[in-house]
């Protein structure tokens, strides 16, 4: 039995998961945090995470930017694996997850789910292909209308994919209405829609000449992004130090 502390856990996604993880034998949240509580967990809620004091074996995050410092020492100091699912951090905030790291295990994704994590590996091959015969690459990212972060963390890490198999010799657009120019040969247009309840869409394209390749995910409900994040803490319980993504989770 894995042990859980739900942060983030009022959240609709902290809510996703405390119902995924009760109908889970091998998982149990025992206690959450969030700024309020409704009385609806069966677990404590706790202010903030340095308030919390109920032993566990990993942290599941689905919070806001502001909370992760704070989520960051909490885990280090009781030596608390962190499964890492807010999106949205600062550069600086990048570096402290880096840094710890090197102290306890953090288990990083900007998207839980199996099939974008697939997508990532599809899109090394396909870049590598299609890149050099001088197809563009856009990527359009299609959110609910409550999503504060643009362009999302799956998109920009999709975008990292494949800048990864050309080298990182690709710059990203997000915006070319200030601009009256002709396409650069060696960029990743990125571009944001955010609207009613769309749970998640991501389009990756590939336009040649007289040709378009299109990798496409949609996710159609919050479901699949909770049992990601179920199967990491699993994963993640009891190991050493170190950065980890979805692709140790899916390779075991």
């Amino acid at each position: 039995m894995t042990r859980v502390i739900m942060h983030g856990c009022n959240g609709k996604m902290g809510q996703t998961i405390s119902g995924l993880a009760a109908a889970d034998e091998e998982i149990e949240i025992v206690a959450g945090v969030d700024t309020y509580d409704a009385g609806k967990n069966p677990y404590p809620v706790f202010q903030t995470i340095a308030d919390c004091d109920v032993a566990a074996d990993a942290v599941i995050d689905f919070s806001a930017a502001a909370a992760v410092d704070g989520l960051l020492a909490y885990c280090v100091e009781k030596q608390l694996p962190c499964v890492l699912c807010t999106t949205g951090l600062s550069e600086e905030q990048l570096a402290r997850v880096k840094e710890a790291s090197g102290k306890v295990a953090v288990l990083k994704s900007a998207n839980m789910s199996l099939g974008i994590n697939m997508l990532l590996k599809l899109l090394k091959d396909a870049a590598g292909i299609l890149a050099p015969a001088g197809f563009d690459i856009e990527i359009v990212e299609k959110h609910h209308n409550q999503k504060v972060d643009a362009p999302s963390g799956t998109a920009l890490a999709l975008a990292d994919s494949i800048n990864e198999e050309l080298n990182g010799s690709y710059e990203y657009v997000y915006d070319r209405s200030q601009v009256r120019q002709k396409r650069a040969p060696k960029e990743i247009g990125i571009s944001a829609v955010r609207g009613g309840t769309i749970v998640g869409d991501h389009d990756v394209i590939f336009a040649g000449a007289d040709e378009v390749v299109t990798f496409s995910h949609r996710a159609y409900s919050k479901a699949v992004f909770g049992k990601g994040a179920i199967q990491a803490a699993k994963f993640l319980a009891g190991k050493p130090a170190g950065m980890y993504d979805m692709s140790d989770v899916i390779e075991g």
